[in-house]
């Protein structure tokens, strides 16, 4: 009895074990088919999160003899230091910091006169941890030399390491304006253009309203004209270099309803040139075009691939609001039919252009159906002969053009000859393709018509020997072409 039990409590524990693994095979068969489901249902998983580009900061730092001048609670340089010092706290409080601060001053190092337009260097470079070096730096400054702003922006190009994906940030604080006979603007703009750094900052401390379009043309330029203004330029400042703001792309169509899309688009750095974005535009689950993230600091152009393209023009972006980008781009559909056409057959291309243009807008092949802007277009379509339309896209519906599919033509030549093949619509004599003189025996695919060869045997040397005959051609038939 013993054993019986012993046998039957082991038959009962390999019974459950088996259902066990039973319940978890079919569990998991479960989980396949339903994550099978959803793959074969259209269901995406989230996107991939575009790593955020290193933002790096420089601060020129103006340090000349005018900075003891007396300004507000003390000289401008006390001012500067406190509220620069008030900054660098804040910053050194952010936790996984997304950015570095590097810190070059001017005038800090000869005293005038004589002048020095020289006197300008890196003092602490770009690090992790470059704060703690920056507020030491900039209390021990003491004001001493002139004004060299052009040779510090030019001399900041070099301040910035290579790296693939950063943000180059130039933030000038000056209470003069150029001081050595450069030209700040044009060293601004070299370095925009070569893609160094993107559009500068600059705070004039305690200026004449009438110096601020000699120092605006530098880049975006806050006027400080007592302390709390000074610092609140500091703190909007702050929040542009280091936040992205969000846009979208509005693509008009007819109506100028902003519902055009599934086209790529590419956003170019309108100063440098350089790819800022690549996208298929994108409409979301509210059926409004997608929003996307952008720099406040960069002015974009870009180019919305429609057949034709559009362009959108310089546009800047404005950090704290939804900003709206966008372009004409109403399109209408154009379908090309070649009905009877044998499946393994190479459908011919149309090629299209606008009226009185040789530029080539697509080329098309027939049974296809292709979205173009708007507008009248002349289609050549390569057959035998050629086919040349002028049709009219209209917005939010789809023009069809028919034709029909060609048959063959079977020449057999007794002897290798010169000649062509014409379409002949009464006295109208169309040149079509000419024969080969190497060859007695050719094939073409030509469209439905009548035609006559014209031909002559190669090695003739009298007019009288040239012939003609005539043929005609019907979709899907062979026309047997029997030359004497």
């Amino acid at each position: 009895m013993t054993n019986s039990h012993a046998h039957s409590r082991s038959a009962l524990k390999r019974s459950a074990t088996t259902r066990s693994m039973l319940r978890r095979g079919l569990l998991a068969l479960l989980l396949l088919a339903g994550s099978f489901g959803t793959w074969a249902q259209g269901v995406l998983p989230p996107p991939e999160k575009k790593p955020e580009p290193l933002t790096r900061i420089l601060f020129v730092f103006d340090a000349s003899n005018s900075m003891y001048s007396r300004w507000q609670t003390g000289t401008r340089m006390e001012v500067a230091q406190r509220l620069m010092r008030e900054l660098l706290d804040s910053l050194a409080r952010i936790e996984n910091p997304n950015f570095e601060l590097a810190l070059r001053v001017y005038g800090h190092q000869k005293p005038v006169p004589p002048q020095d337009c020289n006197d300008t260097r890196l003092e602490v470079a770009f690090s992790p941890n470059s704060i703690p070096r920056i507020q030491k730096t900039i209390a021990g400054l003491r004001p001493m030399g002139t004004t060299p702003i052009a040779n510090s922006i030019l001399k900041a190009g070099g301040d910035f390491p290579d790296c693939a994906d950063c943000r180059e940030i130039i933030i000038l604080i000056t209470d003069g304006v150029e001081a050595c006979d450069g030209d700040p603007c044009a060293a601004s703009a070299i370095l925009q253009s070569k893609g160094i750094m993107l559009k500068p900052f600059v705070i004039g401390i305690g200026l004449d309203a009438n110096f601020a379009k000699d120092l605006g043309c530098i880049g975006t330029y806050f006027d400080a004209g007592d302390e709390q203004t000074f610092g609140k330029a500091l703190n909007v400042i702050m929040t542009q270099a280091l936040d992205n703001t969000s846009a979208q792309i509005n693509l008009q169509d007819h109506q100028g309803v902003s519902s055009e899309t599934d086209v790529p688009v590419i956003l170019f750095n309108a100063t440098s040139g350089a790819t800022e974005e690549a996208m298929i535009h994108t409409m979301n689950y509210l059926g409004s075009p997608d929003t996307l993230d952008l720099d406040p600091l960069v002015p974009y152009r870009g180019t919305v691939y429609t057949v034709p393209p559009v362009q959108i023009g310089v546009s800047s972006v404005h950090a704290g609001k939804h900003n709206h980008l966008g372009a004409n781009a109403a399109q209408g559909g154009l379908r090309l039919n070649m009905y009877g056409m044998p499946s393994r057959q190479t459908p011919p291309l149309a090629v299209v252009r606008k009226p009185n243009s040789t530029e080539i807008v697509h080329v098309q092949p027939l049974g296809s159906e292709q979205r173009y802007l708007v507008g009248t277009y002349e289609l050549d379509i390569l057959t035998l002969p050629r086919y040349r339309k002028t049709l009219v896209v209209e917005g939010g519906k789809t023009t069809e053009l028919s034709i029909p599919a060609p048959g063959n033509a079977s020449l057999t030549l007794k002897i290798a000859s010169i000649g062509a093949i014409f379409l002949r619509e009464n006295e109208d004599w169309t040149y079509v393709v000419p024969l080969d003189a190497g060859q007695t025996r050719q094939a073409f695919a030509l469209q439905p018509g009548t035609y006559t060869v014209v031909y002559r045997p190669k090695a003739a040397q009298q007019t009288a020997y040239s012939k003609s005959q005539s043929f005609t051609v019907t979709s899907g038939a062979t026309a047997i072409v029997n030359l004497p």
